[in-house]
């Protein structure tokens, strides 16, 4: 050790290099200087080399890694991961639009809010199901306990981190950069809420930890979401974990389930992987019992 010392440097002067290289980049920031491409410096501290299309490669390790290692060190080793729109309203915002609706006498205006008033109780479910996990986890020995894992945006995702929140339990927000702006919202753990650029990454990270995986009513992103996780296990991919369907009314119409089976394009059997509830409280029964959780 003490050769690899004195010919490489100590810890300490390893971390003061590396620190260097990110100096140079915040002075050019600092100072408005464009960041040129320059082979004197870092390949890793680099912006300009690590964007390049070639080192795709690269940051397809790096977006492996980081939630990877973070997460470890946090001693989150599984999750309960929930999906859904991320344009559901929280019930008191969805009635305050209602009433602004019906006091405009706008019909069209009327028609919306009815709707997302409608939605609305999912977000209250969503909520509810996550505070049932944060109860359940917090009686549990560290490498038994769960934790609420969202893509981190609005909506149900908001609702499940909130869930947790309200219990004091931690919770993960994989969030996705998109063309619009999209913030991770309050409820995440902060030193949980990851940024992420890669969709097929953040989907990997949903099912490496995923104990169950709960889809409340949502759009192409839920759907594709959803829809993976089922081809997954399917093929066997994956470890088998229950995958709850909240709202049996919406998924029963969105997808016509027992036509697949009819026309021989999924097997009888594959209809044992979904369970269809309508409340927080049969999403989490119905996971508590595929799992076998003691006093769950």
């Amino acid at each position: 050790m003490k050769f690899v010392e004195s010919k490489f440097g100590s810890g300490e002067t390893l971390r003061a290099s590396l620190t260097a290289a990110w100096d140079d980049l915040l002075a050019h920031m600092d100072s408005g200087a464009p960041l040129t491409p320059s082979a004197n410096r870092l390949a890793f501290a680099d912006p300009e080399f690590m964007m390049r299309s070639n080192a795709r490669g690269v940051r397809v390790q790096l977006e492996l890694l980081k939630p990877d290692l973070d997460l470890a060190a946090a001693g989150i080793h599984k999750t309960i991961v929930v999906y859904g729109s991320a344009r559901t309203l929280p019930p008191e915002v969805a009635q305050e639009r209602l009433d602004a609706a019906r006091a405009s006498g706008n019909a069209t205006a009327i028609k919306r809010a009815e709707r997302d008033a409608r939605s609305a109780r999912y977000y209250g479910m969503a909520r509810d199901f996550a505070r049932l996990v944060a109860q359940h986890s917090r009686t549990q020995p560290p490498e038994d306990r769960l934790y609420i894992c969202t893509g981190g945006g609005p909506g149900i995702m908001e609702a499940a981190n909130r869930g947790a929140h309200d219990e004091g339990e931690p919770s993960v927000g994989l969030n996705i950069t998109l063309p619009y702006e999209q913030q991770s919202n309050p409820y995440v753990t902060p030193q949980l809420s990851f940024r992420m650029h890669y969709f097929a990454l953040r989907k990997t990270h949903f099912m490496i930890r995923a104990q169950a995986l709960v889809a409340f009513p949502g759009g192409f992103g839920t759907l594709d979401e959803l829809f993976e996780a089922l081809t997954l296990m399917q093929t066997r991919k994956v470890h088998p974990a229950p995958i709850v369907l909240v709202g049996q009314d919406y998924w029963q119409r969105i997808v016509n389930w027992p036509m697949l089976v009819e026309e021989g394009v999924i097997d009888a059997q594959d209809m044992e992987l979904m369970h269809c509830v309508d409340s927080a409280q049969d999403a989490w029964d119905a996971i508590s019992s595929s799992l076998g959780l003691a006093g769950g």
